[in-house]
């Protein structure tokens, strides 16, 4: 089980190294809030892949938290963008 954790581990650690990188050098808004919204995937993923391995289910409040800061800030992205498309000649 200890291997499984550890693969797990590195698979999710290169993707969240790549997707940081992708958010720092971005080059647009939407870029970023995509890569941020991978990011958030990527934890949730981490926390339920650590439940299935214990075998409890303490952390589901955390996932339903995260899964909300993710949905809210896309729609604040999305409409920032659209009003500032909506300013622009």
């Amino acid at each position: 089980m200890s291997i499984l954790l550890a693969v797990i581990m590195v698979v999710f650690g290169v993707a969240a190294v790549l997707t940081v990188i992708r958010i720092v050098r971005g080059p647009s808004i939407l870029d970023r809030a995509v890569a941020s919204d991978v990011l958030l995937t990527e934890v949730m993923c981490v926390l339920g892949a650590e439940m299935a391995i214990n075998g409890h289910t303490r952390s589901i409040p955390v996932l339903l938290i995260i899964a909300a800061i993710g949905v809210f800030g896309s729609i604040a992205v999305a409409r920032f963008v659209a009003r500032r498309d909506n300013t622009t000649p």
